[in-house]
């Protein structure tokens, strides 16, 4: 089964919203067929639950990640993802440091999203990895820009209101992440169908 790693710092504000954003939408998007979503952290608090900051924005989405508990990120967990999705450059950074091969599948989720977009799906059967190496291709080409603008904010220490902006941001960017490598959905709630 395909998996997806969603990593920031902590593992305690960031991750936890984007792990339950993308396990939800992608869930409703391929019920049983769904990647395997979760998440860690780069200095990751080794069994601290999600800041409840953060829990009560994902609620506000009728998201739950109250079970979740942090996780520090290691190259087992790194090599054994299909699809290792950063919250900030500097975590992407630290994964192609400890391991250069798994630098194609690695990403920073606007970035990824940014590269899904040059060049929307050719089908709806085009495939997870086919999507990804597209993306790797596109990235290495040069077709889009690197940006000054691939992070999102960590909102520790912050008050709730900064934590209910970024998962706002969050959940716009995995849903922009899912049609790009799934294909968009149609307002009847099918796939779009091709022009």
């Amino acid at each position: 089964m395909t998996s997806i790693l969603v990593v920031c710092t902590g593992n305690i504000c960031r991750s936890p919203m984007a792990e339950g954003f993308l396990r939800d939408a992608l869930g409703r998007r391929l019920g049983e067929g769904a990647p395997d979503v979760s998440s860690a952290g780069t200095a990751g608090w080794e069994g601290s639950p999600a800041m409840p900051e953060s829990v009560d924005a994902a609620g506000e989405f009728d998201v739950d990640i109250s079970g979740h508990r942090g996780r520090r990120l290691t190259i087992e967990m790194a090599r054994g993802a299909d699809l290792l999705l950063c919250m900030a450059t500097e975590h992407r950074d630290a994964i192609d440091s400890a391991a250069r091969d798994l630098g194609e599948r690695t990403f920073t989720l606007k970035e990824l999203v940014r590269l899904l977009e040059v060049e929307p799906p050719d089908s709806v059967d085009e495939g997870f990895a086919v999507r990804l190496h597209a993306a790797d291709a596109a990235r290495r080409s040069g077709a889009v820009p690197p940006s000054r603008d691939d992070d999102i904010a960590d909102p520790l220490g912050q008050p709730p209101e900064a934590y209910r902006a970024i998962a706002w941001e969050l959940h716009g960017w995995i849903g922009r992440l899912v049609d790009g490598l799934y294909g968009p959905i149609d307002r009847a709630g099918g796939v779009a169908a091709e022009a």
